[in-house]
């Protein structure tokens, strides 16, 4: 069985060379305009406007059943129940394995849950199927820092501020991490 310390530094080589990754073809198109424009220092509309275009793409699918299993299972992780939760994307990710987002879902209650190996797991399927995902980036960050590798963390939040450099939680957050230790991204 593979150590969670060899998973988390085999996904972070992977979020270390995102920038050679293609999205995968099943993603909407306007995803590109999308990330070109939040990468702009001051885009034209509100970041957050652009923001919730990009999340609403990731959590839609042409399928309605998908869609709906989708909306559901959120609905079940804010209501803490996992266990419904675990079944519905379980459900997903092997119905639709291209689709990052029921992956990255999946990921976020596997963190909640406290089961870091199998959230690393689907970290690394959703960032393979969309590497420019700095949710999926930050929540691996957050999997570094409960495992005690702020180095790594450091450097997951730098990458995903590579993408959405409107994020300034995530940067508050690299500057209170950061202290005297050398960056590994800029």
């Amino acid at each position: 069985m593979v150590s969670l310390e060899a998973m988390l530094t085999d996904t972070f080589k992977l979020i270390l060379r995102l920038d050679r990754l293609k999205p995968a073809p099943s993603l909407p198109a306007r995803l590109d305009q999308f990330f070109r424009e939040l990468a702009m220092p001051k885009p034209a509309r509100p970041v957050a406007e652009i923001e919730d275009a990009i999340w609403a793409l990731w959590t839609s699918h042409e399928d309605p059943t998908a869609a709906a299993s989708m909306e559901r299972a959120i609905a079940m992780i804010g209501a803490k129940k996992s266990d419904t939760a675990d079944r519905l994307l379980t459900d997903m990710v092997e119905a639709y394995p291209a689709w990052p987002e029921a992956w990255n879902k999946r990921a976020t209650l596997y963190y909640l849950m406290g089961r870091d190996a199998d959230s690393i797991a689907d970290i690394r399927r959703t960032l393979e199927l969309e590497p420019r995902h700095f949710g999926a980036i930050c929540g691996f960050a957050q999997l570094c820092l409960r495992n005690g590798d702020t180095q790594k963390a450091i450097a997951a939040f730098d990458a995903a501020l590579l993408l959405n450099p409107h994020m300034d939680q995530v940067r508050a957050i690299v500057g209170h991490l950061s202290g005297n230790m050398p960056r590994t991204v800029n």
